[in-house]
């Protein structure tokens, strides 16, 4: 059964190169550039894993996960792994992000087995 993910970035290039790799990976994804999209998203879709960016104009990472946990839980579903990306290792939004406990965080650029490798760790495939 394919999984499904959730793609947050403002970059487009950045989204849509990720979205083309998991894609070719089996994965289906839905990928969504600005925050205020995402509630949307989440409310016409399950979802298997949430990979975000950390800083994003309006609506950070943080505060985005953060909001999703709040819907899932108001709705009664169980939470699902998230994966912070980031290019920013300092920060007020990225001391946040460190104590949200998800299910990995990675550092832009990375390479590309270990984004995998994080996406089949947080959905149980390795």
């Amino acid at each position: 059964m394919r999984k499904n993910i959730l793609l947050i970035d403002d970059d487009h290039l950045v989204a849509k190169s990720l979205e083309r790799l998991l894609v070719i990976e089996g994965y289906d994804v839905i990928t969504v550039e600005n925050s205020r999209d995402v509630l949307d998203a989440i409310e016409n879709k399950d979802f298997d894993l949430i990979i975000s960016d950390i800083r994003m104009p309006e609506i950070d990472g943080v505060e985005t996960i953060s909001k999703i946990r709040e819907n899932y839980e108001r709705r009664g579903k169980k939470q699902i792994p998230e994966i912070f990306i980031t290019g920013y290792t300092e920060g007020e939004s990225y001391s946040k992000a460190k104590g949200l406990n998800t299910a990995g965080f990675l550092y832009k650029p990375f390479d590309k087995n270990e984004f995998l490798g994080y996406i089949a760790k947080a959905l149980g495939n390795k």
